[in-house]
């Protein structure tokens, strides 16, 4: 028996590779060539990187940016013996330092990291020392300023790498388009000629993809109550907005339809606790805005729609990609409403602040830091005069100043720092408006996607620039061709 198999039955528990795993395993294994992944959502991606970490002498380094996936991903690990733990801010400095040298000393195979780590000077140092036979960079979407999560921090992974003595180098995503997948190449530090490139397309045919026009309220619970009956099993219903998932879960309860809530609002500890409940099978519906979702590995949701217009392709593959992970039948239906649209365009405003807006509140901070850190966040709108309580560019900027390592701390805690100067990337306007309308053509593809004629699989699988698929015959357009 080769070697990635026996790992894959004996400490996965799976009886054969699916997809390409096996293709992309031996790649770095036996030819140690890089590679690029992009594999759908639940696809088993870890897989690509865990087994060769396992095989390796040396020790593997993930980086990702979702400190949540990364504790549920070592905890796995853990379970089936594997030597793997991760540092981020949740951890106790101590802790870090411990999990640190474990690693360096070659008592840890897998560590996890966030990309942030590499600004504190502590860790780069020690990290030099120690052997590292892989590099891998998940979620690598996050690396573009063009992809739909863009972090700072990613664009110097190919600082990284050369700090690391520019390992063998595997990045994954779900989602990426030509455009991205040229600039993650790039940002790695390699050519197109240096690492191998492995798609899976959107290889869920049991996925069936469905829109629906709704003009209002009435009609999409009518909808929403048509799948839920339909559909046995589980399923999640995505919203935009918090006031209209509260106001939905209102009129399921009038229904006496039984579900969870889900979204940024709630307390963490109660967001774990829903989190388990759908997980266990407690809870069968959950409503929820796109905080949810990362690292949910339920095999048996049978349906996920969204009550609202996504933002972008992109997130609406990843969040669909949640469904029918079991390989059985499971519907993904978007309700579409011309006014959630503006809706969006909203979000898209006020994500998309303007160098001006950026200045100004940097001005704020480097004039009264302390005063900042006490009246918090509030104190802040006012200042710039933010009377529309839907309004998050000052949130937008306090993120990306973090993002960028301009500051350090937390403003609800009030041990916000100033730590350097406003980077070129946030004074250049060109850049931000460039940036904006990005963000435009991305909502404007989802408009498309609910008019096209033709198979919804084929225009989502050419969004993404594969460009070699057949109808699908499993989305409403395919079938309602068939009916014809």
């Amino acid at each position: 028996m080769n070697q990635p198999l026996q790992i894959l039955q004996e400490v996965f528990g799976y009886k054969s590779f699916t997809g390409k795993q096996e293709e992309i395993i031996v790649e770095l294994v036996e030819n140690n060539n890089h590679c690029l992944v992009l594999m759908p959502t639940g696809a088993g991606k870890s897989l690509c990187y865990q087994i060769p970490a396992l095989i390796f002498n040396g020790g593997t380094i993930v980086i990702s940016p979702l400190i949540a996936l990364m504790q549920d991903q070592v905890d796995a690990l853990k379970r089936k013996s594997v030597k793997a733990d991760f540092i981020n801010s949740t951890v106790k400095p101590n802790e870090r330092t411990k999990r640190l040298e474990n690693f360096v000393n070659g008592k840890i195979k897998i560590l996890y990291v966030t990309p942030e780590r590499f600004r504190k000077k502590e860790f780069v140092e020690k990290i030099k020392n120690a052997k590292i036979s892989l590099l891998a960079v998940d979620e690598a979407h996050c690396i573009s300023e063009w992809g739909h999560d863009f972090r700072p921090d990613y664009s110097r992974i190919a600082e990284f790498r050369k700090l690391l003595g520019n390992p063998l180098t595997i990045a994954l995503t779900a989602t990426a388009t030509p455009e991205v997948q040229k600039d993650i190449i790039d940002k790695l530090g390699l050519t197109t000629n240096q690492i191998k490139l492995y798609h899976q397309g959107i290889q869920r045919p049991n996925l069936a993809l469905a829109c629906t026009d709704v003009y209002d309220e009435n009609e999409t619970m009518n909808e929403i109550e048509k799948v839920v009956k339909n559909y046995n099993g589980s399923g999640i219903i995505y919203f935009s907005l918090i006031k209209t998932l509260q106001q939905y879960s209102e009129l399921l309860e009038q229904k006496g339809i039984k579900h969870s809530v889900y979204h940024g609002r709630l307390e963490a500890e109660k967001r774990k606790q829903i989190q388990r409940d759908f997980l266990s099978g407690k809870e069968n519906i959950i409503l929820a805005t796109n905080a949810f979702g990362m690292g949910i590995d339920k095999p048996d949701i049978r349906f996920v729609i969204h009550a609202e217009v996504p933002s972008s392709i992109e997130s609406y593959y990843q969040e669909i990609g949640r469904a029918g992970r079991d390989g059985k039948a499971s519907l993904c239906k978007l309700l579409y409403n011309q006014n959630d649209l503006y809706t969006q365009m909203e979000f898209i405003k006020w994500a998309n602040p303007n160098a001006d807006y950026y200045e100004k509140i940097f001005q704020l901070l480097r004039e009264d830091i302390q005063k900042v850190n006490a009246l918090g966040i509030q104190y802040l709108r006012e200042q710039m005069s933010d009377r529309d309580k839907n309004d998050f560019r000052v949130e937008t900027v306090l993120a990306m100043l973090d993002r960028y390592g301009v500051t350090e701390g937390s403003l609800t805690k009030g041990t916000l720092v100033l730590l350097k100067e406003l980077p070129t990337e946030l004074k250049n306007e060109k850049r931000l408006k460039l940036k904006l309308q990005n963000d435009n053509k991305k909502l404007l593809s989802v408009v498309n996607y609910f008019k096209t004629e033709n198979c919804r699989r084929v225009y989502i699988s050419e969004y993404f620039g594969f460009h070699d698929q057949q109808p699908c015959g499993n989305c409403d357009v395919c079938t309602n061709n068939l009916k014809a």
